[in-house]
């Protein structure tokens, strides 16, 4: 095990170092154990579900798996997904089924869900109207595994797909204890997608009666970055993937490491106007952060900015602020181990190693659709999806890709409801891209090429939350 710097918490064990042979404890609740059907009946074979690998599980039959129901029977977590989709964005219903809520043996305890203090947490929703597909996905930041459940698992549940989600293993701003070397809390998310995957296929088999016919990965923001990596490296158990806003990590650069600094060291400069403010706006375009988008600055730099520059840092460059845990927030360049004047390229080669455990190559082996806002000022696209996309055609692997740039798109959904004249909402365009990869995958159409997809100068915001045609 590599030292620990004085003063600072020894990183937790990951997936890596525990035996995923561990005897599993299966529960059921008792209000429900006598609920069984039929083997195409409400809830069929739920007390005969077992989830490969799982430390718990709890199989609980339910008249409502999305939100329209989950919400008041206890089965998601509001918390979980606030912030992320429109406020208007309509709740499906009608889809009744099982849902398996469990985790995956782990040391780490940041996940609290139903009060367990535990990661590695899953929940798989089985409906009883079965398209015959499934979805996995990993959670946005830091989130939880119910963080999808209003912008991903609500509308693709409605079409009949199972659904499968991870909290990624690790959960919170200080996810970074979690490990023994730098890169070990985000290389374990990719396991746990993996893992989550192939229980949740067989599960599916055990429900129905025969393996998925088809198995699609999706995600937003670090679920994004999921798809990419999941599609590189275990393609045998995906039929393709839709990439919202993912996180490009790149050993090289570019990566949040190499712009989010100039954005506090800069921004408020910029803010605070006078003769430097033109010249420090200047500098921000020229890191990525795109011209236009400068009303939702203040924000980003108040809520995102700062703090994802300096958990990241210090999950993948510890020893940068020494002893210090994730940095001084907000403090101004020349502050001793500021994050503002952190400079990834000229930090030592271990740092650019640790990058590099986790980093993306491009090299995917099924159909990708990749989406992203133009006015994204957490991840900007010129620092992120455009260079994923070149990235894949340098792998020889475009024709396995398609890339639609939103105009007017941002990172966070929310944000739409404050600027509705300035912004449009991504979930629908991440819909009509969901939509597109299962005419691709199924192989009666092939998707749009590669463009921009404009904002419609009349739309209303209404007409813009349920349509986004990407031809």
């Amino acid at each position: 095990m590599p030292t620990t710097p004085p003063g600072r918490r020894p990183r937790r064990a990951t997936l890596h170092t525990l035996s995923l042979t561990a005897a599993c404890l299966l529960l059921t609740n008792p209000a429900t154990a006598a609920t069984t059907g039929t083997p195409d009946g409400h809830c069929a074979g739920r007390t005969h579900l077992r989830v490969p690998g799982a430390a718990r599980q709890q199989a609980d039959c339910l008249d409502e798996l999305t939100t329209a129901g989950t919400v008041a029977s206890g089965h998601t977590d509001p918390a979980d997904y606030a912030g992320l989709t429109p406020k208007d964005l309509p709740t499906p219903s009608g889809v009744p089924g099982i849902q398996i809520d469990g985790y995956f043996p782990d040391t780490s305890t940041t996940n609290t869900e139903h009060g367990r203090h535990h990661d590695a947490q899953f929940v798989i929703r089985l409906p009883d109207h079965w398209n015959g597909g499934l979805v996995v996905a990993g959670t946005p930041g830091n989130r939880e595994q119910y963080a999808n459940d209003r912008a991903i698992a609500d509308w693709v549940l409605a079409r009949g797909y199972a659904y499968a989600a991870t909290d990624k293993g690790n959960t919170g701003t200080a996810f970074y204890r979690d490990g023994l070397r730098p890169g070990d809390a985000i290389a374990e998310w990719n396991d746990r997608l993996t893992q989550l995957t192939r229980a949740a296929r067989t599960v599916v088999a055990q429900r129905y009666h025969r393996p998925p016919a088809r198995t699609i990965a999706t995600g937003l923001s670090n679920g994004g970055y999921l798809v990419r990596w999941q599609l590189e490296h275990h393609p045998e158990l995906y039929d393709g993937g839709v990439d919202w806003e993912g996180t490009l990590w790149r050993t090289a650069g570019p990566n949040p490491l190499t712009f989010l600094p100039a954005a506090l060291r800069d921004y408020p400069t910029y803010a605070g106007g006078g003769t430097a403010a033109a010249e420090t706006r200047a500098a921000l375009h020229r890191a990525g952060f795109p011209a236009g988008s400068e009303f939702l600055w203040p924000y980003h730099y108040q809520v995102y900015w700062d703090l994802t520059q300096r958990i990241y840092r210090e999950e993948l460059d510890p020893g940068y602020d020494g002893a210090t845990e994730a940095g001084t927030p907000f403090c101004r360049p020349g502050t001793p181990a500021c994050d503002a004047d952190y400079d990834y390229a000229a930090r030592p080669a271990a740092v650019h190693r640790a990058v590099d455990r986790i980093a993306l190559t491009g090299r995917i082996g099924k159909p990708l659709i990749t989406l992203q806002g133009t006015l994204d000022v957490l991840l900007p696209i010129s620092e992120d999806s455009d260079v994923y996309a070149r990235m894949v055609h340098a792998a020889g692997r475009g024709a396995l890709l398609r890339y639609y740039r939103i105009q007017g798109g941002t990172h966070t959904d929310s944000l739409v409801d404050a600027f509705p004249d300035r912004l449009r909402p991504m979930v629908p365009c991440h819909r009509s891209a969901f939509e597109a990869l299962e005419r691709w995958i199924a192989g009666t159409g092939l998707p749009p090429a590669d463009h921009t997809v404009p904002r419609p100068a009349a739309a209303t915001p209404a007409t813009l939350l349920t349509s986004c045609p990407l031809d």
